[in-house]
């Protein structure tokens, strides 16, 4: 019996020993955890202002040779030969995205509402993630897609077209950025809470007059902010327009003509033609931060926007 006791009590002191030293190990971790990802956090706050520490070094340098006025009011961009008026860029930059957007978010908000409202759970199931995988295709791939389907298509069309043109480029833009609208604004959507729908089915609403007048009102700030980051990536979009739509830079918003983007002449730029420190690099870095201003808007109007339309359930 002693022995027994004996063993029965080495066992419950080991089995202390044992939780104690995990318990360590727990606590050790906990530690360890808020530090490593505190410095995860510094490294992106740091790398973030290293990108614009460059960035801005180099336009104020740019800026220091350049006049500011004939730089955003030109509208004569010709880099090779000092002329530096990036109106046309913006232009085309402005052309691609209008495009893109007057073909994604029809096509867009049809998918979620549909996804939404009407597809089966088994269907969602199918169609969102077959739906999705366009935004995991290259956009390399997307660019040769519309330099040798979309525009001899367009071409049959529009005889005054070109091979190189703004509309095939948006249109592929367009393509490209509708499952980020279908995806949020479906999730938006589908937040919604039921009772809504089933209130308004109740007092004899269809399901399409649910969709249009219930459901879409309710997710407006999500849908809104869907809209807004697309076209963002539609204007930082780089490869299909610097493939599809030329490389001419010509201040019109004629879709069937060649134009030039702000991402597409920082790819021409940024050859080994260009010589380090001389004024077209610079004229890269200058293009790039207008680009970046553009963007940096277009987020802070999604934020505003899904902060102010917000509906709490």
């Amino acid at each position: 019996m002693v022995n027994k006791q004996s063993t029965a009590n080495i066992s419950v002191q080991d089995m202390i020993k044992q939780n104690k030293k995990k318990k360590n190990i727990g606590n050790g971790i906990e530690k360890f955890v808020p530090i490593f990802l505190l410095l995860c956090a510094i490294v992106s706050v740091l790398t973030t202002i290293g990108i614009l520490f460059t960035l801005l070094r180099e336009t104020f340098s740019f800026f220091s040779d350049v006049s500011l006025v004939d730089f955003y009011f030109g509208t004569h961009w010709s880099p090779w030969t000092d002329h530096f008026g990036v109106a046309p860029l913006i232009a085309g930059t402005l052309l691609i995205s209008f495009i893109a957007i007057c073909v994604a978010v029809p096509i867009g908000l049809a998918s979620a509402i549909y996804l939404s409202e009407y597809a089966t759970e088994r269907t969602r199931k199918v169609i969102k993630p077959i739906l999705e995988v366009l935004a995991g295709i290259p956009t390399v791939v997307y660019g040769f897609f519309a330099l040798t389907f979309v525009s001899p298509l367009l071409g049959n069309i529009f005889s005054e077209m070109r091979i190189f043109n703004a509309l095939s480029a948006g249109i592929v833009v367009g393509i490209m950025i509708i499952p980020m609208i279908a995806s949020l604004s479906e999730d938006a959507m589908s937040a919604v809470p039921h009772s809504l729908r089933d209130g308004a089915l109740g007092l004899g609403a269809t399901r399409f007059e649910v969709a249009i007048k219930v459901v879409l009102p309710a997710a407006l700030s999500g849908i809104i902010a869907s809209i807004v980051l697309a076209l963002s990536r539609a204007v930082g979009e780089t490869m299909i327009v610097t493939i599809a739509a030329g490389a001419t830079p010509n201040l019109t918003f004629n879709p069937t003509e060649s134009i030039q983007t702000l991402t597409a002449f920082i790819v021409q730029g940024a050859t080994g033609d260009t010589s380090f420190h001389s004024i077209i690099y610079k004229s890269i870095y200058a293009v790039g931060f207008t680009l970046f201003i553009f963007t940096l808007i277009m987020n802070i109007l999604s934020q505003y926007i899904s902060r102010r339309f917000k509906e709490d359930y």
